[in-house]
């Protein structure tokens, strides 16, 4: 018998990433979704269509075998659990709560049955997910299911880097199943997270000094993503390349990324050179036409992006607690306060606090910083500078 691999989640990552890294290590990719064209067509074909694109054009990879099984056939998906070798979730954060469930009946089958261990790949954009996740199933578990979550299951943090715009329309009305992704392969995992033996995994990688890799996604290529859209945005660009084009702005981007990447390697040990390396390849990468990444995409819900530990202030903080330079992170702060699309309901939240409390209020409440802060003081300039004129960076002081 073929092993299996369950994923929950056959969007972006599920489908763009962590389907092909286990169809490409030997397993059949068992799907959960809730898409019922996606899964009806992935389970007509057995198989997906994965395209890789880059400036210099794309390749095509068909992915299979695989099914997929609709999230609220619960005793379909806790049969698939039963003889599953492997299983991750690509759900998105806010979802992992409806998923609990589903995986807690099917690891109570596999109490049942006395099977072995089962390891959770967690790929969740949330700091914690595997311990979160962990919580939730607890909580929906009893008796030996409950024994089972706790000593049988392992719940593994990782670090997604693979960039994977949504499918337009067009792609879906072409093919449901159309994945279109960058050429970019590493899965850094966190060791402790497993319980038994660590599956073999095409570009996974179990790292002992995981806080690093969280730290260079969180405050290097998030923050990267950060500072190109809400710089992108003063200039009128839609896509994430124009901004790549731009060299004041790829300047201005650069420069932040360099303090958030001495900052990393000051706090936490980690090789300053290895991270320079990483945002030079990232420049690279961000400069990738054919993914189409939209600046609105990027920069949406500044409020998040903007709290005491996100991309921007996490990593200005982090500098600054270090005694490093962070004037370009206060100022993609800044225009993370600016950022204003009518499309976007944070952002405009944000705007209508402004105007009645006051930019500083504001920034004290999603930014958690004090006003005696020397970086809160730094973010108001850069601000102040940019009611006066909207194109005015940090790169023209």
């Amino acid at each position: 018998m073929s092993k299996t691999a369950v994923i929950f989640g056959a969007g972006n990552i599920g489908r763009g990433f962590i389907g092909q890294l286990f169809s490409e290590s030997g397993y059949e990719v068992v799907f959960v979704d809730v898409d019922q064209e996606l899964v009806s067509a992935l389970n007509e074909r057995r198989q997906y269509h994965l395209q890789i694109v880059s400036n210099s054009g794309s390749e095509d990879h068909w992915i299979s075998p695989v099914r997929a099984i609709h999230g609220r056939d619960s005793a379909a998906v806790a049969a698939a659990l039963l003889e599953a070798s492997l299983a991750a979730t690509a759900v998105g954060a806010n979802a992992l709560k409806y998923i609990a469930g589903n995986i807690a009946a099917g690891l109570a089958l596999r109490a049942e049955m006395r099977k072995p261990p089962l390891n959770f790949i967690v790929c969740e954009n949330l700091h914690g997910a595997a311990a979160h996740l962990r919580e939730l199933c607890l909580q929906q578990a009893a008796g030996e299911a409950k024994v089972y979550v706790e000593e049988q299951t392992g719940f593994v943090d990782t670090v997604i880097g693979r960039m994977v715009p949504m499918p337009t329309a067009e792609m879906r009305q072409q093919d449901p199943s159309l994945i279109k992704v960058e050429a970019y392969k590493e899965l850094p995992v966190q060791r402790s997270g497993f319980v038994g033996e660590i599956p073999a995994v095409v570009a996974m990688k179990a790292e002992d000094n995981f806080e690093v890799f969280t730290a260079r996604k969180l405050y290097i290529h998030n923050c990267g993503h950060a500072l190109m859209a809400y710089a992108g945005y003063q200039r009128g660009y839609e896509f994430g390349y124009e901004v790549m084009a731009d060299e004041k702005l790829r300047n201005f981007m650069l420069a932040g990324l360099q303090e958030s990447a001495a900052a990393i390697a000051s706090a936490l040990g980690a090789d300053a050179n290895w991270l320079q390396q990483h945002v030079q390849e990232l420049l690279l990468r961000f400069d990738n036409r054919q993914l189409g990444d939209r600046i609105f995409r990027l920069g949406r819900d500044p409020v998040r992006k903007l709290a005491r530990e996100d991309r921007l202030t996490g990593a200005a903080k982090l500098a600054m607690e270090q005694g490093l330079p962070a004037r370009n992170l206060a100022w993609g702060m800044a225009l993370a306060l600016h950022f204003d699309p009518p499309q976007d309901e944070m952002a405009q939240k944000m705007q209508q606090g402004i105007k009645e409390q006051g930019v500083e209020n504001v920034l004290e409440q999603i930014a958690g910083l004090q006003k005696d802060e020397a970086l809160f003081g730094m973010v108001i300039e850069a601000y102040r500078e940019l009611e006066k004129n909207r194109l005015a960076f940090v790169t023209d002081k």
